[in-house]
């Protein structure tokens, strides 16, 4: 019998090298444009932020507010994507990329199937959200990506947006996002049947890879910029990094 994608046992699919919110910093994040960057640099998965509009439209962003990465203001779940889709998301970022859209995340689907590249959905839910985020955001995955051979990864910070993914998509692969490693990382993780952790990469060293390993999960890292400290995570059995430095680092087909 294959195993779940939710399953520990589930074959891992996903490349070593993933580019941060599209393209890290070259680019406006989280729009169209830096995945399309990205992608030009050699990165075959990338991590992106996905919350909703007011009308329940999954869309990128990766703050609460418009105010730093749009030309609008306000909390961005205030708006319906209407609203949102009229925002510029790239003057910001610079002038070469004035009049970019925020992006809809079937619009990223379509693109990277085009493509055959894959990604990390982070779920950032508008607090208050979480459950909702979760459960629309896992919903709409499983129906865009119904067919493909390699299915998003669901992470997020929220457990409770973990455990809504899992109730309306329980066969998507999750993830539990880790600022710090608090004393029940290892168990939080495994209550959610989550095939990964996806540790902030002070945290990280061989022992707690180790260990993760031991229970049968990957183990990735945000966000790594340096090639040292690189170079010792992968040394350490680190699955899985996610970079801003997708012109500093040459991934390959690793």
């Amino acid at each position: 019998m294959t195993p779940s994608a939710a399953s520990p046992d589930w074959p891992w699919p996903y490349p070593r090298w993933i580019a941060h919110r599209g393209a890290g910093k070259l680019a406006p994040e989280n729009t169209l444009a830096a995945f399309r960057l990205g992608a030009s640099h050699g990165f075959r998965m990338f991590e992106c932020d996905v919350k909703l509009s007011a009308d329940e439209v999954p869309f990128l962003l990766h703050d609460t507010d418009l105010n730093r990465t749009s030309s609008g203001r306000g909390v961005a779940s205030g708006l319906s994507w209407g609203e949102l889709a009229r925002l510029d998301a790239g003057a910001w970022h610079s002038p070469v990329y004035a009049g970019e859209p925020l992006l809809r995340l079937d619009e990223l689907a379509h693109w990277l199937h085009q493509q055959a590249l894959m990604v990390n959905l982070e779920i950032k839910p508008t607090p208050g959200q979480e459950v909702l985020t979760g459960e629309v955001v896992a919903r709409e995955a499983a129906r865009l990506w119904s067919g493909q051979a390699v299915p998003p990864l669901l992470s997020s910070f929220s457990l409770e947006a973990l455990q809504a993914a899992r109730r309306v998509a329980p066969n998507l692969p999750r993830a539990l996002l880790l600022e710090e490693l608090r004393a029940d990382w290892l168990e939080g993780a495994l209550a959610l049947a989550c095939v990964a952790v996806v540790g902030h990469h002070p945290q990280l060293n061989a022992a707690n890879i180790a260990q993760a390993h031991a229970a049968g999960l990957k183990v990735l890292t945000y966000t790594v910029n340096e090639p040292a400290r690189a170079d010792a995570l992968w040394a350490a059995g680190l699955d899985g990094l996610i970079t801003d430095a997708v012109d500093k680092f040459i991934p390959g087909r690793g």
